[in-house]
């Protein structure tokens, strides 16, 4: 755990809030078959890229974070919350022809009542992609890994992760990404990818029903990017790493009980590329990763691990 602390990363990808608004509902409206929601309190946290960040700040990492954020409020309140954890928030891009992407969910006795979203997947416009370009490669030679977090809302493109990719190899950087599968074709070269169980299925076009399949669907996706490994996320079944040159090891689920899974990729593919990025070998960087995401599963909304959960979760 100490080897963890003080290795820089820079995370890349769809910065977004995640708000949440907790109430009570007694009745159904009058005005519509739908509950009315007695707001009790109101919270902001980092979603998006913005979380995997705070997940690598947690565990003693230090991050660089580049995205692109509106020219609102939330684009303010962002900027605190992530400043006020120690996350070197220069590299964020404004743009004000974009809102800042916020996800609002309502819950009542600990569940959603609905979610409501504010973004634009519009690319990005010429300056602001430019913008991240050229911050991003100025920011590499001083990183000891690279995050690409996609969550296919406009920051990345194919363009911007070759570019990328293909420098930070050159330089010996870790480079790791957590793709969609409608862009996963941009993540070829990457040195590990972390799909979920449902994106591994639908960008190899294989489903995914046992560790055979799992392993099936992930040779695909090893042979399609020339990656050095896949590690597929497969919740209450564990995990199913594949490595180019090391085999396929299957682990099983660390978790004890599961009530929100939301954020869950995030704090795996944070602490995998840390782990990676302080030298650890791949298996284990994954079980450090599996033993994060049990932890997170347990709360509600976003969350992340500290050093002290995680050497309990180990021990």
């Amino acid at each position: 755990m100490p080897k963890l602390a003080g290795k820089r990363v820079l995370v890349v990808g769809d910065v977004m809030a995640d708000h949440y608004v907790w109430g009570k509902v007694e009745r159904i409206s009058p005005e519509a078959p739908i509950p009315v929601v007695h707001v009790s309190s109101e919270e902001v946290k980092p979603g998006g890229a913005a979380n995997v960040a705070c997940n690598i700040a947690a565990l003693g990492g230090q991050v660089l974070l580049l995205g692109v954020v509106g020219s609102d409020a939330m684009a303010s309140t962002l900027r605190e919350l992530l400043s006020a954890k120690g996350i070197d928030i220069n590299g964020l891009v404004e743009d004000p022809g974009r809102p800042t992407i916020q996800k609002t969910r309502v819950l009542s006795q600990s569940q959603q009542v609905v979610r409501v979203d504010r973004e634009s997947q519009e690319p990005l416009g010429a300056s602001a992609q430019k913008a991240v370009s050229d911050t991003c490669l100025r920011l590499l030679k001083d990183c000891d890994a690279v995050l690409f977090s996609d969550y296919a809302k406009g920051a990345l493109s194919a363009d911007l992760v070759a570019a990328v990719t293909r420098r930070a190899r050159e330089l010996g950087k870790v480079v790791a990404a957590d793709p969609k599968p409608a862009n996963v074709d941009w993540f070829a070269g990457v040195g590990i990818v972390t799909p979920n169980q449902a994106e591994a299925s639908a960008a190899s076009g294989l489903a995914i029903k046992d560790d055979a399949s799992a392993e099936r669907a992930a040779g695909i996706l090893l042979d399609r990017l020339r990656s050095d490994a896949v590690l597929v996320t497969r919740g209450e079944h564990g995990m199913t790493l594949l490595q180019s040159q090391g085999g396929v090891t299957h682990i099983p689920t660390r978790a004890r009980e599961v009530f929100d899974v939301t954020g869950a990729g995030d704090t795996v593919i944070a602490t995998l590329t840390l782990a990676l990025a302080a030298g650890m070998p791949v298996p284990e960087a994954c079980t450090l990763a599996n033993a994060a995401a049990g932890i997170v599963v347990a709360e509600i909304g976003v969350a992340v691990v500290s050093p002290a959960q995680l050497e309990r979760a180990l021990a």
